[in-house]
């Protein structure tokens, strides 16, 4: 059983207690007050029995003055119960409340976890492949034969990942001289890329070793679609210390990821409904939502105040929980944030 659920058991439960205290209370309340009622019957017949009921008067006064007495104790007793019952209700419900919070900043986290996971295995996959030697042959002499081989060869690795929209090899110039999916992305091969961020950023790398990644956009010459672009250098022998011969950039294809991964976090019973799953870039921009709204065009009023994980309520009673990402082994992740927007019952 998790904090959230034994919270709502012990509330339940205390909730269960003040009815029974006050369902057992109001009997001995009634039962005092029939006994006043009694000792004032008993009261107006012994002054009716004169000297004779003298005696009887004094057991009369006495229960009656027995049951003013039963009568305070107990809403003394009744005070005091309902007081601490309320007073546990309260507190089980503050816990309640921050367990809650705390699952949802674990949801969060998960989120941006997988995602993460996800995206160290495209940096695995960039740096490996730029090492094909079809590649690095077509880079270092790009003819039309070798760019047809490189092109055959990154065909053969999009038709065993699926993940990917496509693959393009590029000349240090900016050029694309080989794609995998040339007659499904005609425009592509030709094309001059050097003004796109993650151009100049790959151009600049170090080693072959290294990677580049740029924030999630669309992509005119894949119609539009969206992308999270991933760059290796093409080096001389395909060496990490060889010359640099070309870029090499993959390209993910992102929403049918992304949406499964918002989608796909754990929600109880009747939380779906009334809950939005969100990835956030570092900018705060949504670049995935469980829902689909505001994806690449929303950017979200998250109030971090520089902490990296957290929750609060906004200005619409809403629960806000968000985690940023740890990263995940050699990727270190762009800042992303997973955020877990809930309206509170």
């Amino acid at each position: 059983m998790n904090d959230l659920s034994l919270a709502e058991v012990v509330g339940a439960s205390a909730r269960a207690l003040k009815n029974e205290a006050s369902s057992n209370l109001g009997a001995i309340q009634s039962i005092a007050s029939r006994m006043k009622l009694l000792a004032l019957n008993a009261l107006i017949e012994a002054a009716h029995a004169g000297e004779k009921g003298a005696g009887f008067s004094v057991v009369a006064q006495e229960v009656r003055t027995v049951s003013g007495e039963v009568e305070t104790l107990a809403a003394a007793l009744g005070l005091g119960l309902r007081t601490g019952v309320d007073d546990l209700t309260g507190a089980v419900a503050r816990l309640a409340g921050e367990a809650r919070a705390t699952r949802c900043v674990d949801l969060a986290l998960n989120a941006v976890e997988l995602i993460d996971r996800n995206l160290y295995e495209r940096t695995c996959d960039v740096r490996w492949w730029a090492t094909d030697a079809a590649l690095v042959a077509c880079a270092q002499h790009p003819a039309p034969e070798a760019a047809a081989y490189a092109a055959e060869r990154l065909g053969v690795i999009l038709s065993a990942y699926t993940v990917y929209l496509d693959l393009w090899l590029c000349d240090l110039q900016g050029r694309v001289i080989a794609s995998g999916r040339p007659d499904t992305y005609p425009g592509v091969v030709g094309a001059q890329v050097e003004a796109e961020a993650w151009f100049r950023d790959a151009r600049a790398l170090q080693s072959g070793d290294a990677f580049t990644a740029v924030d999630v956009r669309t992509e005119p010459r894949l119609r539009g679609a969206q992308v999270a672009t991933y760059c290796a250098s093409v080096r001389g022998g395909g060496r990490p210390e060889g010359a640099p011969l070309g870029i090499l950039a993959i390209h993910f294809d992102w929403q049918p990821q992304a949406r499964a991964i918002v989608q796909g976090v754990r929600l109880g019973a009747g939380e779906r409904e009334r809950t939005r799953v969100m990835l956030l870039d570092a900018r705060n921009r949504v670049i995935a939502c469980s829902r689909g709204e505001g994806v690449l065009s929303e950017t979200y009023r998250l109030r971090a105040d520089g902490r990296s994980q957290g929750h609060y309520r906004d200005e619409r009673d809403r629960l806000v929980a968000f985690h940023e990402t740890p990263g995940y082994e050699t990727y270190r992740g762009l800042g992303w944030r997973g955020v877990i927007e809930q309206q509170v019952e």
